[in-house]
C-alpha cells in the first residue's frame, strides 16, 4: 500500500520503519523540521528494503497515500485533520492515539469526505519518546486495539487494515472506543499516575541510594514526558477518575490495615487478591480457532480478551485466539 503516517515520534517513527519494513511505500511527516530531518538521515542509511521518504508538508504525504496513519497526541489531533481536509484527502484513515473517545468525536465533525475512518491503538508505548527511539520491532507481539464500531465501522475497513497490523505482528484487539477507554484507564493512565507519584515521593537521598527492582519497575513509566502524558490521561478523564478513585480506596483500605491492632495478618489478606491477578497476567492463549468476520462475532472476541492473528484472503474469517481461561 502507498501509506502517509502524520507524526514521527516513538510510536509514528516506529509505525513508519515497520511499514517500510513490511514492503510498503511510505512517507512520513512531522511538524517539526530537526524531527523531519532526523527521519530522513535514518532513511538514507536504512536496508535498501525497507527504507522510507519524509514529506515537507501534510499535503505532500497523503497525495498518493491510500492510507493515512495519524501519529500525534490528542492536542494536536484537530490540526490535523483540517491539513487532512484541505489537502483534498478522502481515503482511509486510521490514527495510534492513547483515547479513542475524543478522536471518535473530532473525526466525525471533521472528516465528513473520508472513505472510513478505524481508530486505533497499539499497547506498545516505552518512557523514550522521538523518533531516534523508534524501532520496527515494537509492535512485534503487542496488543493493538481496532476500533469497531456497531452500524458505524466499515467492517471491510476494519479486516484491511486487521490484515496490515497483523502483518506487522501485532494482536488485533477488537474493541468499541468506549471499552477501550475504559480498559485502558485501569491498565495504562492509573498506573502512570501511580508512577509518578511513587517517584516524586522518593526526594530522600539515602531512600534514592536504597531503590532498587519494586521502585524500579514501578517507576519505569513516570519518565515519560510529562505533556504526553497529561494529554493521555486528561483525554480520557471520564474513565481515568472512576478508576483512579478504586485504587485509592485499595490504598485506604491498606492504610487502615497498618493502624490496625494485627497489621501482618490484615495486610496478608490485602495483599492476596493483586498477588493472585499478578500471577495471572499475562493471559494463557489458548488454541487458534477461525470465526466469521462479522461485527457481533468479533466484539464478542474482544469482550473475551481474545485477539486476530491474521485475516482469510477472501476476508469472509479471521483466524483468532481466546485466553485458555475464556
Amino acid at each position: 500500500m502507498d501509506i502517509a503516517v502524520i507524526g514521527l515520534g516513538l510510536i509514528g517513527g516506529s509505525t513508519l520503519r515497520a511499514l517500510a519494513r513490511a514492503g510498503h511505500r511510505v512517507l512520513g511527516y512531522d511538524a517539526d523540521p530537526a524531527t523531519r530531518a532526523t527521519a530522513r538521515t535514518a532513511a538514507a542509511k536504512a536496508p535498501p528494503d525497507g527504507r522510507w521518504q519524509v514529506a515537507p508538508t501534510v499535503r505532500d504525504a497523503v497525495a498518493k497515500a491510500e492510507l493515512v496513519v495519524v501519529a500525534v497526541p490528542l492536542p494536536a489531533f484537530e490540526t490535523v485533520l483540517d491539513e487532512l481536509g484541505k489537502a483534498g484527502y478522502s481515503g482511509l484513515v486510521t490514527d495510534v492515539t492513547s483515547v479513542k473517545g475524543p478522536v471518535r468525536d473530532l473525526v466525525g465533525r471533521r472528516l465528513h469526505r473520508l472513505a472510513g475512518f478505524v481508530g486505533g491503538h497499539p499497547m506498545s508505548g516505552r518512557e523514550t519518546s522521538g523518533f531516534t527511539a523508534a524501532d520496527p520491532d515494537l509492535f512485534t507481539g503487542c496488543a493493538w486495539v481496532l476500533c469497531l464500531e456497531p452500524e458505524e465501522t466499515s467492517l471491510p475497513d476494519w479486516l484491511e487494515l486487521a490484515s496490515l497490523v497483523t502483518g506487522l505482528g501485532a494482536r488485533v484487539v477488537p474493541a468499541t472506543a468506549e471499552e477501550h477507554d475504559k480498559a485502558v484507564a485501569v491498565v495504562s493512565h492509573v498506573p502512570h499516575l501511580l508512577a509518578t507519584a511513587l517517584a516524586a515521593s522518593a526526594t530522600d537521598p539515602l531512600a534514592a541510594a536504597l531503590a532498587a527492582g519494586s521502585f524500579r519497575d514501578g517507576t519505569r513509566v513516570a519518565a515519560a514526558r510529562p505533556e504526553l502524558v497529561a494529554a493521555m490521561c486528561g483525554g480520557n478523564a471520564a474513565a481515568v477518575g472512576p478508576a483512579l478513585d478504586a485504587v485509592l480506596d485499595a490504598l485506604g483500605r491498606a492504610r487502615a490495615a497498618l493502624d490496625s491492632g494485627d497489621p501482618i495478618g490484615e495486610l496478608t489478606s490485602w495483599f492476596k487478591p493483586g498477588a493472585a491477578a499478578r500471577g495471572a497476567w499475562p493471559p494463557r492463549p489458548g488454541s487458534s480457532l477461525e470465526l466469521p468476520a462479522r461485527t457481533d462475532a468479533l466484539l464478542r472476541l474482544g469482550r473475551a480478551g481474545g485477539w486476530v492473528t491474521a485475516v482469510a484472503p477472501d476476508r469472509r474469517l479471521v483466524t483468532a485466539v481466546r485466553p485458555a481461561t475464556a
